[in-house]
């Protein structure tokens, strides 16, 4: 069944797995409210249909571009123009988007949507931990480093890994296994798969954490992960993957539509995203 009328404009999220996704939701109630005539969908597209998936779209006139999601956010790089230079900084993409000349270009709107329900925060020479060290990790660590915190630990499987990134965005740290203790941090984020519907629980003690620590946590899915449930039982400052998701997808929509979206409406969007 075709989703779209010929001629329409069109955008989608893709990813494998892709049907958790609430970007069609959030695209499509800025699209109704805003009255645009324009559709937006996801595509479970798996790694090995990359290629294919952006030469068929790369023909269509209609196809606007496309947010990118786990496993994707490296591998799509390869399909893009890289005028912003995103390799060589964040290094990984969450927007395939078509430019004014015609040509296929990536973007990253992850760093400025993580940034973005903390910005009222202070964490200047303040001590950090990041999970995880895949393409959201990347996004956050660029964050962090324009945000000038302090000491960064990144707990994942491969320590070395999480080594060589702080090491690609300047920022001074250290990384550790999973199973580490968790260190006293301002604030503690996980931008790992750890915690989403499918995935293993994170399992970590909070107690080394100061009473004025904030808790973020990028998985949305579910949007209570156990890690914020523990953080909102301790009473700490939590931010929810919601939040971002919004952010991120605020920036992503004004690049594919051209208009920015009717962010004076959030309210009533989590709610539909909520129910």
């Amino acid at each position: 069944m075709n989703f779209r009328t010929p001629g329409r404009l069109y955008a989608e999220v893709i990813g494998d797995p892709i049907a958790h996704s609430k970007s069609p939701l959030i695209h499509g109630f800025w699209l109704a409210a805003l009255g645009l005539d324009a559709d937006y969908r996801a595509a479970r597209v798996a790694p090995a249909d990359l290629s294919a998936y952006f030469a068929d779209r790369r023909a269509d006139p209609d196809w606007r571009g496309c947010n990118v999601t786990i496993p994707h956010k490296l591998a799509a790089l390869d399909h893009v123009e890289d005028r912003g230079d995103v390799r060589a900084t964040i290094g990984a993409i969450n927007l395939a988007m078509r430019a004014e000349d015609g040509a296929l270009i990536g973007a990253n709107t992850d760093a400025g949507g993580f940034y973005a329900p903390i910005a009222g925060f202070d964490f200047s020479g303040k001590p950090v931990v990041v999970i995880g060290a895949g393409g959201a990790a990347r996004a956050v660590l660029f964050a962090l480093a324009k945000m000038d915190v302090g000491p960064v630990t990144v707990l994942n499987r491969t320590p070395l890994k999480g080594a060589a990134l702080l090491s690609t965005f300047g920022l001074k740290g250290r990384a550790l296994p999973l199973t580490a203790a968790l260190p006293p941090a301002a604030l503690l984020v996980n931008a790992g798969a750890l915690g989403m519907t499918g995935q293993p629980s994170l399992d970590l003690d909070l107690s080394p954490l100061p009473d004025d620590a904030v808790v973020y946590d990028l998985v949305y899915a579910p949007l209570e992960t156990d890690l914020l449930a523990q953080a909102n039982d301790r009473g700490l400052e939590t931010v929810d993957g919601l939040e971002m998701l919004v952010a991120q997808a605020a920036l992503a929509f004004e690049l594919l539509f051209g208009v920015e979206p009717p962010r004076e409406r959030d309210d009533e969007l989590r709610e539909l995203l909520t129910a």
